[in-house]
């Protein structure tokens, strides 16, 4: 998984960070934004790219932060090359699993029927 911090616009309030990145067992890109409540606390404004595939291309992620963000020219480009540098991993056991009970609530790989 990549994450790269995004420098914030200047006078931008609002977010505490924000983070983009390419997560690879979901085979998505995702965005965060971070604020910080009253309490302290961190509450995320934007979570995306949670669910595999959810956000294809680095401009899908990039443009979910630009509200709060000073975009390098050059960004879409690093997280096109983070997804590439991916391309020859594969998953894991607990991945695989993980990804099951994500995508369809199952824990345990389906097991033959017995006789079956």
């Amino acid at each position: 998984m990549s994450r790269r911090h995004v420098p914030l616009k200047e006078g931008c309030t609002r977010v505490a960070r924000v983070i983009v990145g390419y997560d690879r067992p979901l085979e998505t890109f995702f965005a965060q934004a971070i604020a910080i409540n009253a309490d302290g606390q961190e509450d995320c404004l934007i979570w995306q790219g949670t669910y595999p595939g959810e956000l294809p291309t680095p401009r899908s992620a990039i443009a979910l932060i630009e509200p709060y963000c000073d975009v390098p020219e050059d960004l879409a480009k690093q997280l096109e090359t983070d997804r590439l540098a991916t391309l020859a991993q594969a998953d894991g056991p607990n991945q695989q699993a993980a990804k099951r009970a994500l995508i369809i609530g199952e824990a345990e790989p389906p097991r033959p029927k017995p006789g079956g």
